[in-house]
């Protein structure tokens, strides 16, 4: 058994003569900071192998040809003017609300052009409220989004006034109508 002892002692020795508790330290925070930002790399995301959609969230389908696209992806051509999070991956769909929750009677709108007729439609964008935020499949995007001194155009109030609750759940695209050429 001394001579695993010598052998250990030896190897410790050289390893504290040839390194620092300095040098230890400034190794040991690097591998923590690099750590940390690990799953920040786009590496994570290319995995997750759902086709420009949302993790954890299956593709869908309107099951309509006049209105194509899936409503759980924020390229969806009604959600032109969105901002929040989509409905249709919370247990609603692009047009209801999920169950236990409001639809706002308050909304802002927008105008759509659907690639299946070409043809620009209105949309009204009502955000479904009660119950707290989904947290699922999040998208803004702002076209034709107008400023505050516009109200029923700008997508970043919350539009849950009017219901029983003002907890923001998700949001929807309700089509209104087909948009008159101007």
């Amino acid at each position: 058994m001394s001579i695993l002892d010598k052998l250990t002692e030896k190897m410790a020795r050289k390893v504290a003569q040839k390194s620092s508790r300095r040098g230890f330290l400034a190794g040991f925070g690097t591998a923590l900071v690099g750590a940390t930002a690990f799953p920040v790399l786009p590496v994570a995301r290319a995995s997750t192998g759902s086709g420009g959609g949302y993790p954890g969230v299956a593709p869908q389908s309107t099951g309509n040809p006049e209105d194509p696209g899936d409503p759980t992806s924020c390229d969806y051509w009604r959600y032109c003017a969105i901002d929040g999070f989509l409905c249709s991956c919370c247990g609603g769909s692009q047009s209801a609300c999920p169950p236990g929750t409001e639809m706002s009677p308050i909304t802002w709108i927008g105008t759509c052009q659907n690639p299946a007729d070409g043809k620009n439609y209105i949309i009204s964008y009502n955000d479904c409220c009660g119950k707290t935020s989904c947290g699922r499949c999040m998208c803004n995007r702002n076209e034709g989004d107008r400023p505050m001194v516009r109200p029923q155009a700008n997508n970043d109030t919350n539009w849950c006034l009017g219901t029983s609750s003002n907890i923001y759940t998700c949001s929807t695209a309700v089509i209104i109508g087909l948009a008159l050429e101007q």
